[in-house]
């Protein structure tokens, strides 16, 4: 071969990592902007706090409480998937999740306590909480410990207590994985688009939920993916969710009115979670699906948000009547 030969070769190759590089940039670009200036900071004893309202400001006040990987954004997220536009939703960061700290040796009951200066900073006695995935943790020892301030919760998918079964251990080597892949914006990215099919069965959905997914249904779990993006500013949080224990035994303290929400083939939050939680919080309720892996709120959406919504309502005065 002749010197042309690799001199238009490594021209092409230029061009092309160029090209690369100039869609990767945009991209962030555009992801940095989506998150930047829409949230509300506030100093708390814990370093900074970052959340989001919306929906009806007039209407029953609902704390959102985000899984791994997320942030306001996700939050925002599941409001729209599983709330109805007539609730008010306060969605904060979880501990460090984009723009709220990460405090030194902290543990899930101070992400609990985050939520209580919070509801105490926006002046509401009372909220129904949602959770989803790793944002069960500190949802459940938010009602253990503030029980006066929730009126109801709702766990969708999530992480309760741990095991030892190899199934755990395969879902723990899952979390190790996604706390690499989030430690850089560009991996989780080429991850994102490249391996969607294997990030998706990473974060528990197998093969056989996917197949069946309607375009409809694609396309929300898409804009999940999509919204873990830019992923640097949430790595400190999914290092904090894959290391911080879970509650267990602790939950047998709740008294609020409990609505868990799991699917059996769930592999990133095992369905153990939902039986311990059913069978753990005195007077809880289980809704279960056979199918759904751990994006059930998009497969089961108007199923699921129809359970949210009657739970919320249905219990909004309990807690006042029972003060």
């Amino acid at each position: 071969m002749n010197s042309t030969f690799w001199w238009v070769l490594g021209l092409l190759i230029m061009i092309v990592t160029i090209a690369v590089a100039a869609v990767y940039l945009r991209d962030m670009n555009r992801a940095y902007d989506r998150i930047s200036g829409r949230s509300t900071i506030v100093p708390i004893p814990f370093g900074d706090l970052e959340f989001v309202e919306g929906g009806n400001a007039s209407g029953e006040s609902v704390l959102v409480v985000h899984g791994a990987g997320g942030g306001y954004d996700q939050g925002e997220l599941i409001a729209q998937t599983v709330l109805d536009e007539k609730f008010r939703w306060i969605i904060p960061s979880r501990f460090g999740y984009l723009g709220s700290a990460l405090p030194e040796n902290a543990t899930w009951n101070d992400q609990a306590d985050v939520y209580a200066y919070l509801l105490d900073h926006l002046g509401i006695d009372q909220v129904a909480v949602v959770a989803m995935s790793q944002g069960g943790p500190s949802a459940l020892l938010f009602a253990v410990n503030h029980p006066d301030w929730v009126s109801s919760l709702t766990c969708i998918s999530c992480g309760v207590v741990a095991s030892d079964s190899e199934s755990q251990a395969d879902a723990n080597r899952k979390g190790a994985i996604l706390k690499t892949i989030f430690r850089y914006d560009f991996l989780y990215r080429t991850v994102s688009k490249l391996f969607k099919k294997q990030l998706l069965g990473m974060i528990g959905a197998n093969d056989e939920v996917i197949a069946v997914l309607t375009p409809n249904q694609s396309k929300k779990v898409n804009r999940l993916i999509e919204y873990m993006n830019p992923a640097a500013p949430r790595s400190a949080g999914v290092v904090f969710d894959n290391e911080a224990a879970l509650p267990g035994d602790r939950i047998a303290k709740i008294k609020v009115p409990t609505l868990i929400i799991h699917a059996k083939d769930d592999l990133l939050q095992l369905y153990h979670n939902a039986e311990f939680a059913a069978s753990t919080i005195p007077g809880s309720k289980l809704m279960n699906y056979e199918s759904g892996g751990h994006i059930l709120l998009i497969v089961e959406q108007e199923a699921v948000s129809k359970a949210v919504t009657d739970h919320i309502e249905g219990n909004k005065n309990i807690m006042n009547t029972l003060n």
